[in-house]
Order: structure tokens, then C-alpha cells, then sequence
């Protein structure tokens, strides 16, 4: 692999955005347009595979904890490996061989669970480049596996008709392992600019204060700007989602250019990029806002995202994970959508290359379930109300810690097709339900609903069920209607 002349190419991503039509300021990049197939899609997969994947302890910040004196890592790390002078996070690269990963299988995998897009991490806090680089020796086409990770995936899930996308969580690095420095251990000075661990920031930053020291400084962030251009134009990825940190003041003005370029870049390959973004890193409107293992009460206005996994505790695989049920996350699915956001569903594969039965089922349920209820989801649009029923949802990131409870008078709503479609997250056994946004209204200037409904057909039970509308709402009776997921209603008006 050809190193990169870091001068020439830093000298290049200015040239794009001098002459392409986004420039690095706020005022041009909220001209952004979202892709329209983004919009559409409604489901991703998200992918958190690494050298953390090796450990498989307690979660992807391994590499973090590991140097962190008295964390119950810390103490595993010693137990298990040996003395951290002996055996640090470096040691995990030549066990990360990867010996079970089929791209072509992981893409079946997740078309058949019913995704669109799937954002695997190119680059986690850690370091180690998942993807064939000219700025660092220590990634995955050089190092363990030695194989194009990320490439590989992207010609897969083009393939299979998937839009591939990928994540960068680099700005983080700058401090995530710098605890090593405290005792002896394998993280030593003098660390250079390309080495595994540099630059391992002593100084530990308080991660709430956007103003906090240390600072990085222009080298590392000239090497941020440089490795994450370089992702762009190897991979070309629809998508790239940034993790946080980068809405630290210090970032603010590499983020912009990294903005530039990329939906500059967009344009010329005929195909509008986009930039997932998390804390108000970005100017509202130049990015898709993403929340972190949470969502909205409400429905918004704006296109949106939220990112969770299909365990509590973990991004990554682990031998301990505390799985979500399908029908939790299917409910999740459904509350999202209806909404007017995306849900980005993370999978963590064992270090192998393969999925644990856990995750492989899950994904299997969702995909079914999608399979008939699809027309509900993808390519819909809000409808008036997003929801009813009594269950009050969370509000706000890594609000998902608990599963809600809902009930047979749970409904979440979305439109297409010239339908409204009303997705019962519970189903009761006696096969009766009302929707009472559906309702007649004794007041015709203020109706719930004034429109004529031709139809009403359970999506996969083959039953027309019978139905008749009051002031009260829709009611509905359905004779065959079992579930243990939730049911779809397809109301067919004119």
C-alpha cells in the first residue's frame, strides 16, 4: 500500500472544497439535501467488529478500561493476559484473524433481516483501521487478518443491492488510551504520529465540557482530517457516521472541512452524500441528527436517526451480553418509522467473523416480520398522528435500558400507498380493537378523521376483518389474528 503524502493531500481536500459548491463554513454546508433513498430506507444495520472483539469483555471499551487501574477490565486484562508490560491491547492484532469472515454470507444476513443500508465501523476509539490505509501500517489489510475489511464489505453488500456506509470514531483516540501512561505498561513515549497508540493523551479531558483541555493538536487533527478523506475516497460510502467528541470546539473547523469535501466529493461520484451526526456537533440542517440508544416522544418535521443495539450492555460482541427481545425491537422499529426517523440497529460478530445464534435469530425475526409488514415501513411517510394508547414512551438518548410495556390499545401510525397503516404493538386475544384517531367527530369543523374508508386487511393473515366507525374511533374484529409481534392494519381511504 502507497503511503500518503499527507502535504499534497491535505493540499488536494482544500483545492475540492475551494472549488466545489460546499465550502467549509456552516452557511453553505446547511444547503444540504438529504438523499432521498436515505429517507426511504427506514432500516440499517450497524456493525461494531474489532480487535475488542478478541477480549470479548464487558464491551467495545476494552481498550479504554484495560489501562484503567482497579476497573474490573483492568483487573480481567492481568488475569487472563498477563501484565499489561507484557501483553497490552497491541498483542490482541495478531488474534484478530478473522479465520470465519465471509462478506458474502454477512450481507445475505442482513438483507434477509429486511435492511437497506449497513454502516460497518471503519475505525473505533482504539485505533486499528479496519480498512487497507496509506496513512498507519496498523490496520486490518496489513495487521491480523490481513484482508481489506471494509472493502471486502462494501463490494458484498453493493452486491446484494445494500447502500454501503461506514462510521469513523477516530477523534476519541486522541485521549481514549491514555490512562496507559499511568504504570508500567505497554503504552511508552515517544509515540509518533501513524504508531498504534499514539497519541494517548495523559490528560484526561472531562468528556461533558465542550471547551476541554487538552486540546489536540494541529497534527493529530491534520492526521483526523487526513484518515477520514481517506475513507471517503478509497470507499465512497453513502453515509458516514461520526461517533461524538467531534462537537469539542477544537474539532469544529476540521469537521467542516471534512463536510465540505465529502458532499463535494458526493456530486462528482452522481450520488449526494450525507453526514450522521450526534450533541449538536454539526449546524442543524447541514447533517441527519442522530440520538444515541434513544428517541423521540414525539414525531419531528426533520428526518432523523437513532443508533441502539440488540444488547443493553454492549456494541460488541460479548460472552455476556443482555439481549433485547425481537418483538422489542420490531415495536422499536415500528415507534421510530413512525416518527419520521431511521433506526440504525447495531450487531456486534464475534471475533471469528461470525454472529452468535442470539443475534442471527433476532435478525432472522426481524426480517420475517418485515417481510410482510414491510409496505409499512419502508418508503412511508408520517402520518397526522404518529401514535395513541396509554404506554408513555422515553424521550432522549440511552433512554432504551428497559423495554416499555405496551398494550392493545398501543398504535403507531404511518402513510403510503394512498394507506394509512396502523401497527398494533400488542395484540389482544379476543381479536378486538378500536383506533380512535379514526374516529368520527360530533364537531365536523374539528374531526379526528373526515375521510372515507373503502377497507381495512390484516398484512399476513389473509382475514378481511369486519369493522365499522363511530364517534369513538375504528373498531375492529378479527376472527384468525395471532401474534406474539405486532400486527399491521392496512386502511385503505379515499
Amino acid at each position: 500500500m502507497e503511503t500518503i503524502d499527507k502535504t499534497k493531500y491535505l493540499a488536494q481536500i482544500n483545492k475540492v472544497i475551494e472549488d466545489g459548491p460546499y465550502h467549509d463554513d456552516w452557511a453553505s454546508l446547511t444547503d444540504f439535501e438529504m438523499p432521498d433513498w436515505y429517507a426511504k430506507a427506514k432500516f440499517g444495520i450497524f456493525v461494531h467488529w474489532g480487535l475488542y472483539s478478541v477480549p470479548a469483555y464487558a464491551n467495545e471499551w476494552y481498550s479504554r478500561n484495560m489501562y484503567i487501574q482497579g476497573t474490573p477490565e483492568y483487573e480481567h486484562h492481568i488475569k487472563t493476559y498477563g501484565p499489561h508490560k507484557e501483553f497490552g491491547y497491541k498483542d490482541f492484532i495478531p488474534l484478530f484473524t478473522a479465520q470465519n469472515f465471509d462478506p458474502d454470507f454477512w450481507a445475505e444476513t442482513f438483507a434477509a433481516a429486511g435492511a437497506k443500508y449497513v454502516v460497518p465501523v471503519a475505525e473505533h476509539h482504539d485505533g486499528f483501521q479496519m480498512y487497507e490505509s496509506g496513512l498507519s501500517a496498523y490496520n486490518a489489510a496489513q495487521m491480523g487478518p490481513c484482508r481489506n475489511i471494509l472493502g471486502e464489505l462494501k463490494s458484498s453488500f453493493e452486491k446484494k443491492g445494500l447502500v454501503f456506509c461506514t462510521s469513523t470514531h477516530r477523534a476519541e483516540h486522541h485521549w481514549f488510551m491514555g490512562n496507559g501512561k499511568d504504570f508500567d505498561s505497554d503504552i511508552k513515549e515517544p509515540l509518533h504520529c501513524g504508531d498504534f497508540y499514539w497519541p494517548s493523551e495523559r490528560q484526561q479531558p472531562d468528556q461533558q465540557d465542550l471547551f476541554a483541555k487538552p486540546y489536540p493538536d494541529n497534527e493529530f487533527l491534520e492526521d483526523w482530517l487526513c484518515r477520514t478523506c481517506e475513507i471517503i475516497d478509497r470507499y465512497q460510502p453513502r453515509i458516514l457516521y461520526f461517533d461524538w467528541w467531534i462537537q469539542h470546539e477544537a474539532y469544529k473547523p476540521y469537521l467542516r472541512k471534512i463536510a465540505a469535501y465529502y458532499y463535494n466529493r458526493g456530486l462528482e461520484w452522481g450520488h449526494p452524500a450525507a453526514i450522521c451526526y450526534k450533541h449538536d456537533a454539526m449546524a442543524f440542517g447541514s447533517g441527519i441528527v442522530d440520538v444515541e440508544r434513544g428517541k423521540f416522544a414525539d414525531a419531528k418535521p426533520y428526518h432523523w436517526q437513532t443508533d441502539t443495539a440488540i444488547a443493553r450492555n454492549s456494541w460488541c460482541y460479548t460472552t455476556s451480553l443482555d439481549y433485547k427481545s425481537s418483538y422489542e425491537l420490531i415495536c422499536y422499529l415500528i415507534d421510530v418509522v413512525s416518527k419520521n426517523g431511521n433506526l440504525l440497529l447495531n450487531v456486534g460478530p464475534k471475533a471469528d467473523g461470525t454472529f452468535a445464534e442470539e443475534d442471527a435469530s433476532i435478525l432472522r425475526d426481524i426480517g420475517s416480520w418485515l417481510s410482510v409488514n414491510g409496505e409499512s415501513i419502508y418508503n412511508t411517510k408520517p402520518w397526522r398522528y404518529a401514535s395513541e394508547g396509554p404506554t408513555v414512551e422515553t424521550e432522549g438518548q440511552f433512554s432504551d435500558a428497559s423495554a416499555p410495556t405496551y398494550t392493545g390499545e398501543d398504535f403507531r401510525f404511518t402513510a403510503g400507498k394512498g394507506c394509512i397503516y396502523a401497527a398494533c404493538l400488542k395484540y389482544p386475544r379476543d381479536g378486538n380493537v378500536t383506533i380512535h384517531a379514526l374516529s368520527k367527530s360530533k364537531d365536523a369543523n374539528k374531526p379526528n378523521f373526515h375521510g372515507i374508508i373503502r377497507d381495512v386487511e390484516a398484512l399476513g393473515f389473509g382475514e378481511k376483518p369486519d369493522f365499522y366507525i363511530d364517534e369513538d374511533g375504528l373498531h375492529i374484529t378479527t376472527q384468525n389474528v395471532e401474534s406474539e409481534f405486532p400486527v399491521v392494519f392496512k386502511v385503505h381511504v379515499e
